[in-house]
């Protein structure tokens, strides 16, 4: 009989955050990964605490830590900006590709991911949402087809998400902006309007950011003719998604060469 493959062994990076937590129990309950570190920032409090512990699980046999195991095959990462960078250098260092899910990455930081892909694989996207991904793909298959009108096209994004959440607009917006910004070649982006603005101009994005509670994430596209309107909606109402959607990438990048991918790849979009 064929052998079982080996669990995946699997760090997180991040993990006492809410896309961490929710990691480190998908894991937890899963036979295909294996929990073997689970990396938190020196100055956290809960640094020595057993990650399933801190999830109100069995404990996992592994304690949060600021320090890199010795061995494993992938890291997900869902921490800072900084952090994440941190990461990249530490798997270039030793071979190991990386999920960058940590959102608010500014252009100098994708700029050192994409150097750093030179030497490993590396998955990184705005929402490791498979429902997000799949919508940016309609929204850009939109723009290119509403673009052969030849009349001004309006467009609007709507983000919601918890009032934790610290950059405003989504990094998911902002994706959702510059691939319908490059098919309709919209340059401006505003965000938000106030006071007398005058009529909309033919050349920009508008960017709307709400926050509500625990909302999970929401993203409505709006496109404006006169005449009619198309709107394409993604929601989630919990952290799942983005957790399946990293774990998806962390296999895909199994035995990948060096590279930059993203969610587009892994859905084979």
């Amino acid at each position: 009989m064929p052998l079982e493959p080996a669990p995946l062994r699997v760090v997180i990076h991040g993990a006492s955050g809410r896309n961490g937590r929710r990691l480190i129990d998908l894991v937890q309950h899963s036979e295909q990964y294996q929990l073997v570190g689970a990396i938190v920032s020196p100055s956290s409090k809960q640094l020595g605490i057993d990650a399933g512990t801190m999830c109100g699980l069995e404990p996992a046999g592994v304690a949060l830590s600021d320090k890199w195991p010795a061995d494993f095959d992938v890291v997900i990462d869902f921490s800072s900006a900084d952090a994440a960078v941190a990461a990249v250098h530490h798997c270039c260092q030793v071979g190991r590709p990386i999920v960058v899910a940590s959102t608010g990455l500014s252009a100098a930081d994708v700029a050192v991911l994409q150097q750093s892909s030179q030497k490993i694989p590396i998955c990184y996207a705005a929402n490791f949402s498979p429902a997000v991904n799949l919508t940016m793909k309609l929204a850009e298959q939109a723009a290119a087809a509403l673009r052969k009108l030849g009349q001004q096209i309006d467009v609007e994004i709507i983000e919601r998400h918890h009032r934790m959440k610290a950059d405003s607009p989504s990094g998911t917006a902002l994706k959702f902006g510059e691939l319908i910004a490059a098919q309709l070649d919209l340059p401006h982006a505003v965000h938000g309007r106030e006071g007398m603005v005058g009529k909309r101009p033919a050349d920009e994005i508008g960017y709307h950011a709400v926050r509500l509670g625990d909302d999970a994430g929401q993203h409505t596209i709006c496109f404006g003719m006169m005449g009619e309107l198309i709107e394409l909606r993604c929601a989630a109402s919990n952290r799942d998604p983005y957790a399946t959607g990293a774990l998806a990438a962390a296999n895909f990048l199994q035995g990948k060469p060096a590279r930059m991918y993203s969610m587009f790849d892994v859905l084979g979009l």
